[in-house]
């Protein structure tokens, strides 16, 4: 990693809130002087009586190493790299991790109240492992990319209109290796031939940064330019993002600024004052995640954020950001009983500044990585979070579509005999499925805290459960939006998500997984290979509804169509009852040839469905001036090529329009 001397400008842009670089001005910096290796440290605590660097290699002692104040409030010392070398003295250091312990460094800070509090760097690129809290000296330089073509390919991309399906892993709990978490080097080597195999997209990663609790997913981060060191080292981390864009597989890490733990050797009143958080707990605490909110009013820390993101898609290569918590960014009631907030300037609940850095984070990302993607983990209707910023919006490419999400698993937890008393929850969520660019998320908070697994929020008995499943997947993979699952999902994982537990991978050897797994491998295959089902999820011109109102049979059928005019044709009954004469009407006359039935024997169905082409007969129907008849399997989707006739203009216009995927 670059280190670069602050110069005026560097520091205005720093205080203002402007700067996407500040981990090359702030942290530990391998340099020379006079052709001599030495570290630079530099750390800003504006507030501090003294800063020190302490470290094993003083034996922590807080006047061993001064820091000198500079411009800003940034302290600074250049330590001689020779050191941090267990050569330099090694009767003091005889014990077995002793060159580990040498590389470990924090910044011990007097506070003008005369308390000593040691913390970690904030812009450290490395941590020691928990329960330890010392950043670790660390060098970025020198990794040797091989990715230069997916790199170059990215920035020509356009994530809206192509196929995006995405696996969702912790990698802590997909697989681990004689009881202890993979490292990166070995998740390379399994997951990629894995999520190529299966046909997804993208991985997603829950955060890699590092973090204090397991329990917490990564998603209270004590290292937000640290990746975390139960999988080993950052260049690991490097290998497995590399190599899976050798491989095709976009890459997606979620990253999360809207709030940090409480731990002592973190940002919490860092300084001695509440430099990172706001210093009245209701706009500073959050007091349902028991951590201290990022106080995005203030310059630095909107600079310190910005860096952050920029590091990860910049320095790691990844491809987006999956924004954590926005809602809690855009609004100070968030998860707050009356009288924990403070209102907005105006009064109203809106985080003001909150929406602003947004704006000013999504344009920073994707001008810093040109072709990723910045996604919004927003669970309220704030408007235009995925417009650009020139209009209004927040400039993100994508949002979470959580209403969806909840709707439809409480449609498909009701028992067949009563979801026609719910309809509407599939219907409602195409009257908003346009509003934005969104994801369809069956993630892992959906499989935690008693919601159940994908599988047991099937009703019914074993085949039931399994048939409801594959059908749903159909569903979701034919309906508008882009696409994510949860691990263990794709393969009927029975319990719920145990982080601290692998997945279930002993289920393979048994009846209905295997079945289940292969039905996802090829729908995920089918929907990379047809554009209908892609390349229009923005509007109406790529979805029409061909049955919406069959509540009794809880059949639903819609097109999906391609900007070339051609279109694949979704049917999915939720309920057991097989419909061997269902009339569906259509609005060209043509041919119906099944593409793709989660019925099929081989993925544990009934096996019924429609082998041979349906003609579209001019048989008015519904709405409709032509229609079909076709068989509807018991809790199944199947996709249909449809074949339009198109007998109102030349043949030679008509073709392109009327040929098959």
């Amino acid at each position: 990693m670059q280190h670069n001397a602050p110069e005026a400008k560097d520091l205005e842009d720093f205080h203002l809130g402007q700067s996407a670089r500040i981990h090359e001005i702030l942290g530990a910096h391998l340099t020379e002087r006079d052709g001599a290796p030495l570290w630079r440290f530099a750390v800003w605590a504006p507030n501090a009586a003294k800063v020190s660097l302490i470290g094993e290699f003083n034996r922590w002692d807080h006047d061993a190493c001064p820091m000198a104040r500079g411009d800003g409030g940034i302290w600074s010392v250049s330590v001689p790299a020779a050191r941090f070398d267990t050569a330099d003295d090694p009767g003091r250091y005889d014990y077995p991790d002793a060159a580990e312990k040498l590389l470990t460094y924090k910044y011990a800070i007097l506070t003008e109240s005369g308390e000593w509090r040691d913390h970690a760097d904030p812009c450290g690129f490395a941590m020691e492992m928990r329960p330890r809290t010392s950043s670790r000296l660390c060098s970025l330089s020198g990794y040797a990319w091989h990715d230069d073509e997916w790199m170059c390919q990215r920035t020509v991309w356009d994530p809206h209109a192509s196929p995006v399906n995405i696996y969702e892993v912790h990698l802590a709990s997909w697989r681990r290796k004689d009881g202890r978490m993979l490292t990166w080097e070995e998740a390379a080597d399994e997951l990629i031939p894995y999520v190529s195999e299966m046909g997804y997209t993208h991985i997603e990663l829950l955060p890699v940064m590092e973090h204090p609790f397991d329990g917490s997913w990564g998603y209270q981060v004590s290292g937000y330019f640290a990746a975390t060191a139960r999988h080993g080292e950052p260049q690991g981390l490097m290998t497995l993002i590399d190599r899976c864009h050798q491989a095709g597989i976009g890459v997606i890490l979620d990253w999360v600024p809207a709030h940090f733990p409480r731990d002592e050797s973190g940002l919490r009143r860092f300084d001695g004052t509440c430099l990172y958080e706001h210093p009245d707990p209701r706009r500073g605490e959050m007091p349902l995640w028991g951590t201290c909110l990022f106080d995005l009013s203030r310059g630095e820390v909107r600079s310190f954020l910005l860096s952050s993101a920029c590091f990860w898609l910049e320095t790691f290569h990844a491809d987006g950001l999956r924004v954590d918590a926005v809602s809690a960014m855009l609004y100070h009631d968030f998860s707050r009983e009356r009288g924990q907030w403070l209102p907005n300037e105006l009064g109203g609940n809106e985080n003001l500044e909150g929406a602003d850095f947004l704006r000013i984070l999504t344009q920073k990302a994707l001008k810093c990585a040109p072709g990723a993607v910045m996604i919004a983990e927003e669970s309220t209707a704030y408007p235009k979070v995925t417009a650009p910023v020139a209009d209004g919006g927040l400039g993100f490419t994508f949002k979470w579509n959580m209403g969806w999400m909840h709707d439809t698993l409480s449609y498909v937890e009701q028992e067949p005999s009563r979801r026609a008393e719910h309809h509407n929850r599939i219907t409602f969520g195409l009257t908003y499925a346009f509003s934005e660019h969104f994801i369809l998320p069956f993630s892992h908070d959906e499989v935690v805290h008693g919601r159940k697994s994908m599988i047991d929020k099937q009703p019914g008995d074993l085949w039931t459960k399994f048939a409801g499943l594959r059908a749903l997947y159909g569903y979701m993979l034919a309906h508008p939006g882009k696409k994510l699952l949860f691990m263990g999902g794709e393969f009927g994982q029975f319990v719920e998500w145990n982080s601290d537990e692998p997945l279930e991978w002993f289920l393979l050897d048994y009846d209905m997984h295997p079945q289940l797994r292969a039905c996802v491998r090829d729908l995920n295959r089918c929907y990379r290979a047809h554009s209908s089902l892609w390349e229009d999820d923005e509007d109406w011109n790529g979805f029409e509804w061909t049955q919406v109102d069959d509540r009794d049979n809880s059949v639903f059928a819609f097109l999906r169509t391609d900007r070339r005019g051609r279109s694949i044709l979704s049917v999915t009954n939720f309920t057991p009852t097989c419909h061997r004469s269902y009339r569906l009407g259509l609005p060209l006359p043509g041919t119906l040839t099944e593409l793709f039935n989660t019925d099929r024997a081989d993925y544990g169905g009934s096996g019924e469905g429609n082998p041979l082409p349906v003609e579209v007969e001019e048989r008015p129907w519904q709405r409709f001036p032509v229609s079909a008849e076709i068989t509807v399997p018991p809790l199944s989707t199947v996709w249909f090529i449809y074949e339009k006739i198109y007998t109102d203009i030349p043949p030679e216009e008509a073709s392109p329009c009327a040929t098959a995927e």
